[in-house]
């Protein structure tokens, strides 16, 4: 389908399998007002709960992604006035859906629509009063149902709306499909929020990118609404989506094989979840392929047993340039069984986030992003931030990134190679930090970066016609610009998304190789490994983090073939690694 091309517009995806409504009521509680369903098999419990979470009543509106049993879903929350007696002003809804399970749910194509749905019910109780009675009848819900007739599931096979292929086509779909009355909806893609996460959680996103990688449990805890969380939850599961699916990236394409894990779907995204769940999380956390998802509900920060990570979104204030806050839960011998400890990066997630940070830099570069000016707080983080990495990259050394990254020739195509790209690496001047604030001068950035593939700006914006001047997000980037700008805006942060995903998969395919060369041939027996600090080295990954440490375990666990990895971190082993005796090569153990 050609980006931007109205004329080859799709029909809507027809992979629904229910619709409902939901709304709460103060002395009844959360209520299931309405549903209609593809067949009875279809279980509605609980999504009650899961689409009007707690906290919503303090926002007019909102996005709720949710997961039901094997479903995923979306609604459209609204906070609509009311005299009805016992209401105390204001109705609480939610207009929902649940998709048919697929190796690729999109909940997000259906949400422009689904918005339109609420608005038309809700805008005609709104015009037409019934008295003090301000919930939809029976009569009301026929846009409802010729809406679910529309985009029900038909076939098994969901008419393809369910199925992957590669990155390039998944984020080419911007221009969704036309409806009858001519109304084009726009295929809002949540992984083109990767460069702006990116920038908000800064080195500690890699911290979150070896969790999903491990397969671990994933927490974030955000305050209402909801929407940017569920979109975070998304984003952080297709940083390693192609390697943790068993489906390949192109159809028939073979030259690089990719080793394949126990689990043959990716970390499974839950979005919002509430207290209800509690028995659904643990059942979740014993099939071993992990899962990510957001609550805001505080009691679960009492409760760390529930996960292995928590992202703690709240802690996040642009003004005081702080970044949101993670957590290990890390078990304890005294007292309760668990607490959470602050973590934020380690030194060997240098030199990747190095090479990520330059294409985000590039790409701010070249559309010139406006950012707010630094305040002395600001700086002061940014100071001890930059200390931190430059010492990190002192002590990693300098070594070159890895040139194998997987790259197709339908890949090049997407891409533009800088043959002059400078490898030297220094701390960063003032107003180059990596929140993407404006950048002083338009020269390469001298930050220890590889000749690597990143990517080639718009020709309108580096002429300098289209200047992306909103925020990082992707709401309200295209508010008031023609069909041909905002494609040229879409196929600006595709391309600058693309060399993301290439970079973090040629990181995971670099890590899961070199783990194997350090296991025996699968096929020889259920062995122990022990990997000295030197093996730890040979996976650039630090011997003196703990984090570390655990991550190449979850690893081995995921692609090791069965084998049980652990890392030796005696001070015997260290003192061997620093003056060059001992620690030699892995040994394994019957």
């Amino acid at each position: 389908m050609a980006t931007g091309s109205t004329s080859q517009l799709s029909k809507p995806p027809q992979d629904i399998v229910a619709i409902f409504h939901t709304s709460f009521h103060p002395t009844k509680g959360n209520n299931l007002d309405w549903s209609l369903r593809a067949s009875d098999d279809i279980q509605l419990d609980g999504v009650e709960f899961s689409s009007l979470p707690s906290g919503l009543h303090l926002v007019e509106q909102d996005v709720v992604y949710f997961s039901n049993d094997s479903h995923r879903g979306v609604c459209i929350f609204r906070r609509r006035q009311t005299s009805e007696h016992g209401q105390r002003g204001f109705r609480l809804s939610s207009l929902g859906i649940l998709l048919a399970p697929s190796v690729r749910p999109r909940p997000w194509q259906h949400v422009s629509a689904l918005r339109a749905l609420a608005n038309e019910i809700y805008g005609f109780l709104d015009e037409h009063p019934r008295g003090s009675v301000s919930e939809p009848q029976d009569d009301d819900w026929a846009p409802a149902r010729r809406f679910f007739d529309e985009r029900r599931v038909r076939s098994t096979d969901l008419g393809g709306a369910g199925n992957w292929r590669q990155w390039s086509e998944e984020l080419d779909q911007h221009l969704d499909y036309l409806d009858a009355d001519s109304s084009l909806h726009v295929n809002a893609n949540p992984t083109l929020r990767l460069p702006h996460f990116l920038r908000i959680l800064g080195p500690s996103s890699l911290t979150l990118y070896k969790h999903v990688l491990g397969r671990r449990r994933i927490l974030i805890y955000t305050q209402p609404p909801v929407e940017a969380a569920c979109i975070l939850c998304q984003v952080a599961a297709d940083m390693c989506f192609e390697d943790q699916t068993a489906v390949d990236s192109v159809e028939g394409d073979s030259t690089h094989p990719c080793q394949r894990g126990k689990q043959k779907e990716g970390i499974n995204v839950l979005g919002v979840i509430t207290l209800h769940d509690i028995n659904f999380l643990e059942h979740e956390s014993k099939t071993g392929r992990g899962w990510i998802a957001c609550t805001t509900d505080a009691m679960f920060m009492e409760k760390p047993q529930y996960y292995d990570l928590v992202i703690d979104l709240t802690s996040f204030s642009p003004e005081r340039a702080s970044r949101p806050e993670l957590q290990l839960s890390v078990r304890v011998s005294n007292g309760p069984s668990h607490r959470l400890s602050t973590i934020r990066f380690t030194w060997s997630d240098v030199k990747l986030w190095n090479e990520l940070d330059r294409i985000i830099q590039l790409d701010a570069a070249a559309n010139g992003i406006a950012r707010a000016p630094p305040s002395i707080w600001t700086d002061a983080w940014r100071l001890y931030e930059n200390v931190c990495l430059a010492c990190a990259g002192l002590w990693t050394g300098g070594h070159a990134w890895r040139g194998d990254n997987g790259m197709t020739e339908a890949d090049d195509q997407l891409y533009a190679y800088d043959p002059d790209a400078d490898c030297s690496m220094n701390v960063r001047a003032r107003g180059e930090g990596i929140e993407g604030r404006p950048i002083v001068s338009t020269a390469r950035s001298s930050r220890y970066a590889s000749r690597r593939y990143t990517p080639k700006a718009p020709p309108s914006t580096q002429a300098g016609g289209l200047r992306d001047d909103h925020h990082d997000d992707d709401e309200g980037q295209t508010e008031g610009l023609g069909e041909e700008d905002t494609v040229l805006v879409h196929n600006r942060k595709s391309k600058t998304t693309l060399a993301l995903l290439q970079t973090l998969h040629a990181q995971t395919r670099f890590w899961v190789s070199r783990l194997a060369a350090l296991l025996p041939t699968p096929g020889e027996g259920d062995t122990t490994v022990q990997l000295a600090p030197r093996d730890v080295l040979e996976l650039e990954l630090g011997p003196l983090s703990t984090l570390d440490a655990h991550f190449i375990e979850w690893l081995a666990k995921e692609y090791g073939a069965g084998v049980q990895v652990t890392v030796r971190r005696g001070w015997r082993d260290i003192l061997g690694l620093v003056f060059t005796i001992g620690g030699g090569a892995s040994a394994p153990s019957l």
